[in-house]
């Protein structure tokens, strides 16, 4: 699969680093940064059109712009893992995933990977208590079996979560849990393992 990475920050460097089993091109304002990630290193443009999946790991605020001027996108699957959280840990962007199929017509927008802090991504393979990491998508049927091949290279397990219209569902929990874990709550114990 040829994947395009649009950043160069945290995120893109964790799971960009997991996927070298693939063709990786990045694209990111910081081209040095980016060039540590993969020797393959393009234009938002060039990155578009040079994969078949691109994965957002931009600042939320800047994901529209960079759309815009990576040109077509029609047929790509675009990965969103941003997180629109301001202090507090409340949502900035709600509907983040929605406004970029909005601005991407043409593409099929995944929400996953937004879920987790970056250093679980630098894991090699996320497992927790024995079992390996969960990772819910929300989008298209389609697209959500493409990403989780990826979620799979990485030793995860994909969870389809439903359309893209239960992403704005994803980007809550995740401000709710980071509020909880800020309060300094132990999150994890919401979610005990069902009784056998």
């Amino acid at each position: 699969m040829r994947i395009g990475i649009f950043g160069a920050g945290g995120m893109a460097e964790a799971l960009g680093g997991q996927w070298s089993g693939h063709e990786v091109m990045v694209a990111a304002r910081d081209q040095a940064k980016a060039a540590k990630i993969s020797a393959r290193v393009g234009t938002w443009a060039e990155t578009a059109r040079a994969s078949d999946v691109i994965l957002l790991a931009l600042p939320a605020p800047s994901v529209l712009e960079v759309l815009a001027e990576a040109g077509n996108l029609d047929g790509k699957v675009l990965i969103d893992c941003t997180n629109a959280v301001g202090p507090g840990a409340v949502l900035t962007v709600p509907g983040q995933a929605a406004r970029i199929a909005a601005a991407a017509p043409g593409a099929h927008v995944v929400k996953a990977f937004n879920l987790c802090e970056v250093d679980v991504w630098r894991m090699t393979p996320p497992v927790f208590g024995g079992r390996p990491l969960a990772v819910p998508l929300c989008g298209a049927p389609e697209a959500v079996e493409r990403v989780s091949a990826l979620v799979r290279d990485l030793g995860c397990t994909p969870l389809n979560a439903g359309g893209l219209d239960r992403a704005g569902l994803m980007e809550a929990t995740m401000a709710f849990m980071v509020g909880l874990w800020f309060d300094g709550h132990d999150a994890q114990a919401c979610f005990p393992p069902l009784p056998a």
